[in-house]
């Protein structure tokens, strides 16, 4: 869900006059198909990237449970986000690309309903890399139990588009 669609503007509508933070009445809004699509990396070490794509993390298949927990995390976003509305979700896509020192994920989701999906796909990314960091943590971590390559970056919305039904 996004302020902007809920009255077309840039003023808070998350809060009423007094400053209270609410929910945003979309009761009277049509039914739009809409789109969203977001993505973001994991920065790994060359070896946990090689581990990951010849199968051997001990957890198992870490793309495949990457995009189990993503697309989990799409149909419950309105359970972590205060102010979201819970979202017919019509399509999930995740789609993972394997680098010599990352992965990256985008998540694009659908929906037709009287508001965006916008939080629904960034949920959608953060929570498949923190799967990958998870599943892979045992690799990633140095002699002394810290994480010093391991990091989730540039997270954001890529793609948003709407039609009106």
């Amino acid at each position: 869900m996004s302020d902007d669609d809920a009255d077309g503007g840039d003023d808070l509508t998350h809060t009423d006059a007094a400053g209270n933070v609410q929910m945003v009445d979309v009761g009277d809004k049509p039914d739009t198909s809409r789109r969203a699509v977001a993505s973001g990396e994991i920065h790994l070490q060359p070896s946990t990237v090689d581990a990951i794509r010849d199968d051997e993390i001990g957890k198992g298949d870490v793309l495949a449970t990457a995009r189990v927990g993503a697309v989990q995390a799409v149909k419950h976003t309105w359970e972590t986000i205060p102010m979201c509305h819970q979202i017919p979700i019509t399509n999930v896509e995740t789609e993972f690309d394997v680098s010599d020192e990352l992965v990256s994920l985008t998540v694009a989701v659908e929906t037709t309903g009287k508001t965006g999906c916008e939080m629904e796909a960034l949920e959608g990314v953060t929570t498949g890399l923190n799967v990958v960091w998870d599943m892979v943590k045992a690799a990633e971590k140095d002699d002394d139990g810290e994480y010093p390559d391991t990091a989730v970056r540039d997270v954001r919305v890529t793609e948003k588009t709407k039609r009106k039904r």
